[in-house]
């Protein structure tokens, strides 16, 4: 996975949301929604059914985050508070490591990761809404001194957002959007390419549509256009991909990237799959495997506690949006972000309160108040460029 998602990874009319959609697309995001809680319940019972030594497994497949947490817990005094009981905010990460022998072929291997894909998901405290916030590679930001993998520390910068992964690693990451937000980073998952790759194989291909063909020598990508099935190469390519698709902007591939992962979900959540321990098994196995969480979610009561709050969370308000930004004035090829829509948007986040997104061609739109204020005080609902819809159907 790759470049701000917006993995990794949703209409009808709502508080906080636009109404756009037809009904099947807000029924199929429903699912979507329970159907990651329905599958922690499926693996629950099959994992008790089979024995302890499967559930073991699955849960020993997670790989705790200890390092971050240490290094976070070096900086508690200077995180951000958490400002509303309940309300959760979950930083995905997409790690485009080239070591091993299984990532190698993407490119050469020089002793550090990377992170393409970052998504800061919003869920509200009474878990009646989701919001995603992608955060592009290439926007400017503060990064803070951090704790490289040599035990040397780094020195602040102010550079590109992906060198804060490459630099510390998910602790730097997470320590550079709460600078940068002002939001508290409770919980973080981090996903690797061989990973993301196996979850596709595992569930026998997802399917996307097409509008053109498409031939990416760089991704080893050559698709023809209407509807296809993915494996997990091409899918993999499909989501990196950057200069030969749509046009070839960061947006269009963040866009890309959450539709990619909405279909990714609807499979899996199919109860071809969920209601079919011989299929469920290797998604399940894949999944765990390529996930590094904090301590807290790293086994699969953690993870079930998280995704049974997200079943009840109407379709209609869950939102995906890239962060308000614009060209680096200094460097056409990179980001800055836009002021004050972007303090707004952080503002309302930090308050969980709604946010109102449109699918309008622009960073912002005219928006009524909505919002009922908070500790940063009382402010109005402005509307955020994004989607309420993470599908792609063919006419």
């Amino acid at each position: 996975m790759t470049d701000t998602a917006g993995t990794p990874l949703g209409p009808g009319p709502g508080a906080g949301a636009s109404a756009t959609g037809d009904g099947l697309a807000r029924r199929r995001r429903r699912r979507w929604l329970r159907g990651g809680a329905l599958g922690a319940a499926v693996l629950l019972a099959a994992a008790a059914g089979a024995g302890w030594a499967v559930y073991a497994k699955l849960s020993a497949n997670i790989t705790a985050d200890d390092a971050a947490a240490a290094e976070l817990a070096r900086y508690e005094r200077e995180r951000p508070t958490a400002l509303v009981k309940d309300a959760q905010n979950i930083l995905l990460i997409g790690s485009d490591t080239r070591a091993g022998d299984d990532n190698a072929k993407y490119g050469r291997d020089l002793g550090s990761e990377r992170s393409d894909t970052t998504i800061l998901l919003h869920l509200a405290a009474d878990r009646h809404s989701a919001t995603a916030v992608s955060l592009p590679r290439d926007l400017m930001v503060d990064i803070p001194g951090c704790r490289q993998a040599d035990g040397r520390r780094s020195d602040p910068v102010f550079a590109m957002f992906n060198h804060a992964f490459q630099v510390g690693g998910s602790a730097c990451t997470i320590r550079t959007v709460e600078k940068l937000t002002g939001i508290r980073v409770d919980h973080h998952m981090v996903v690797d390419f061989h990973g993301f790759k196996e979850m596709v194989d595992a569930v026998d291909g997802v399917e996307v549509c097409l509008k053109e063909p498409i031939d990416d020598k760089a991704a080893q990508l050559r698709l023809p256009a209407g509807k296809v099935t993915l494996d997990g190469e091409q899918a993999l390519g499909f989501v990196r991909a950057r200069k030969s698709l749509g046009n070839g902007s960061d947006t269009e591939r963040m866009e890309r990237q959450q539709r990619f992962l909405g279909a990714l979900v609807n499979k899996v959540q199919s109860n071809d799959v969920l209601l079919n321990p011989v299929k469920l098994y290797p998604v399940l196995d894949a999944a765990t495997s390529a996930l590094t969480t904090d301590p807290e979610l790293a086994s699969l009561r953690g993870l079930y506690q998280l995704v049974r709050g997200l079943r009840d969370i109407p379709t209609e308000r869950t939102q995906f949006l890239t962060v308000p930004r614009e060209s680096y004035v200094y460097d056409a090829n990179r980001d800055q972000l836009v002021e004050p829509e972007a303090e707004k948007l952080f503002a309302r986040l930090r308050n969980d309160q709604p946010v109102v997104v449109s699918q309008e061609n622009s960073q912002k739109v005219p928006g009524a108040d909505t919002g009922s204020g908070g500790p940063d005080g009382p402010s109005p609902a402005p509307t955020f460029r994004g989607n309420t819809a993470a599908e792609q159907t063919c006419a």
